[in-house]
């Protein structure tokens, strides 16, 4: 009988001279491509002395790396006709307003039914370029946001999108709904985030993470709800939610990091701006409404004025 897929946890002791992280991943995992390890670095699974790291860290004798390596999937995409709203389309990238409960592309347990399927449904020419598992998408959505995305259509597209994202230049918006009347009606939310020590699936505001900024203005108070306006020039996994949970005001419906609500079925976020600059260097802002169950959902709480 063939034995199950396992992931791989190893804690690795640097004994040689100073080194970047990345090229010492590299000599120890030479089957794994440095954008895949820069990729488990970003996102966590790999750690220095116990902390959070870039792939640019320089090592130094005795540090300790831990290491953990998801199990592989046999996926191969399919194209699959699964119907997206774009709102803007042209030789180069697309803008799509992206539903809740849709997976941006395949990951462990999602294997399948995802955004990039349906994109190489439109586009078949996306599966020529960029990574085989994410081809065209340059920043992501959480499966039960909302809300408008890129994609880019070829390989010149996504660098000049992916470098936007990098230099912090890309405007993003969202609409969030916190349980409790948030005071003052704006502010920042500066705190690092990183993998929570006690449970990596999740993430936590933790001294030694990435940094992360969050800014908010309040909309609307409502029957003992706030209405938030959010702008972020970081974009770390969950950072919204887990930023507005630490501050004492979680975003409705949000199992993970927030309140349940028994009348909404995922968090109530919604990315309903986004600003960035078309090939051609023109600046352009597309927008998104709510959907209808957020929508819903304010139209049955009373106003209770600013």
């Amino acid at each position: 009988m063939e034995k199950p897929l396992k992931t791989e946890v190893r804690t690795l002791q640097v004994t040689g001279p100073a080194v970047r992280l990345d090229k010492y991943l590299a000599e120890k995992y030479p089957d794994l491509s440095r954008s895949v390890l820069q990729r488990l670095i970003k996102e966590g699974f790999i750690l220095v002395n116990d902390s959070t790291a870039k792939a640019s860290q320089k090592l130094s004798p005795g540090d300790n790396i831990y290491v953990e390596l998801p199990p592989p999937e046999k996926v191969s995409l399919v194209p699959e006709t699964i119907p997206i709203n774009v709102i803007y389309e042209d030789d180069d990238l697309l803008v799509l307003c992206k539903p809740a409960g849709l997976v941006v592309h395949p990951s462990p347990g999602h294997t399948a039914h995802t955004l990039v399927n349906a994109l190489l449904a439109r586009c078949p020419d996306l599966a020529s370029f960029g990574d085989t598992m994410r081809p065209g998408i340059v920043h992501r959505l959480d499966r039960d946001t909302s809300g408008l995305m890129i994609v880019a259509k070829n390989s010149r597209a996504q660098q000049y999108l992916m470098n936007q994202f990098k230099v912090r230049s890309v405007t993003k918006g969202y609409l969030a709904l916190v349980k409790g009347k948030l005071t003052p009606g704006e502010g920042i939310i500066d705190a690092p985030l990183g993998r929570d020590p006690s449970n990596r699936k999740r993430m936590a505001v933790v001294t030694a993470g990435r940094q992360a900024r969050t800014r908010f203005k309040v909309k609307e108070y409502l029957d003992g709800y706030t209405l938030l306006d959010i702008t972020t020039k970081t974009g770390r996994t969950h950072q919204i939610r887990v930023h507005l949970s630490a501050i004492g005001y979680p975003v409705v419906g949000d199992a993970e990091y927030g309140v349940r609500s028994p009348y909404l079925k995922r968090q109530f976020l919604h990315a309903y701006r986004l600003g960035f600059r078309l090939i051609d260097g023109q600046y352009r802002e597309f927008s998104c409404e709510l959907p209808p169950d957020l929508k819903g959902f304010l139209a049955s709480l009373s106003r209770t004025g600013h």
